[in-house]
Formats: C-alpha cells, sequence, structure tokens
C-alpha cells in the first residue's frame, strides 16, 4: 500500500488552489502544530464529517515477555484516538481488499 506524505498533499493542494507551495506548506504546519496543542491541552479535537481526535487512557496491566514469558509491568498510559467521521467511513470503506 503506497504512502503519501505531507509534501505530496502540499504539492497536490497547491496545484488545486493555485497558491505556492511554501504558503500552503506553513498553512498545513499551522494546522498540524495546531491539533497537537489541543491534545496536549487535553481538549477533544472534532472535524464535522471527517472524524474525532480525542485523548484515551490505558489502565497498567501486566504483559508478558514473548521469548522468555516473564511478566512485564506495563504503566498507565495516555493515548491518541481517532474515529473517523460518517462521509470518510462512506469514502474509504472496502479500500483494502480482504
Amino acid at each position: 500500500m503506497p504512502t503519501a506524505s505531507k509534501k505530496e498533499i502540499v504539492f497536490s493542494v497547491a496545484n488545486k488552489t493555485g497558491r505556492p507551495s511554501a504558503e500552503v506548506s506553513a498553512v498545513c504546519q499551522s494546522f498540524l502544530d495546531q491539533i497537537v496543542d489541543e491534545l496536549a491541552a487535553g481538549n477533544r479535537l472534532e472535524f464535522r464529517d471527517f472524524g474525532v481526535f480525542e485523548l484515551k487512557r490505558r489502565q497498567a496491566r501486566t504483559a508478558r515477555n514473548p521469548k522468555t514469558g516473564d511478566p512485564v509491568k506495563v504503566p498507565a498510559r495516555t493515548v491518541v484516538a481517532f474515529k473517523p467521521g460518517r462521509i470518510m467511513k462512506n469514502h474509504v470503506v472496502d479500500v483494502i481488499p480482504q
């Protein structure tokens, strides 16, 4: 499966909008930085029809080292979760063949 980089997305948006790539890149980076800042502040981000970014707390647990079988304590931690919105769900249904 191919990977799209930020550079490719910036180039595509610049072509569609007729704006310079440097300007689009600055706006894109500012947008991404703002998402990180909002999540770091504990805020939930909702983009209608696109999706929701939120923080979830994972409980501490005991896992096992697969090589030795010894128990390993895994501390509690906060993770970023993404739930896709309606439009994204409709566009990416069955994109990857089974």
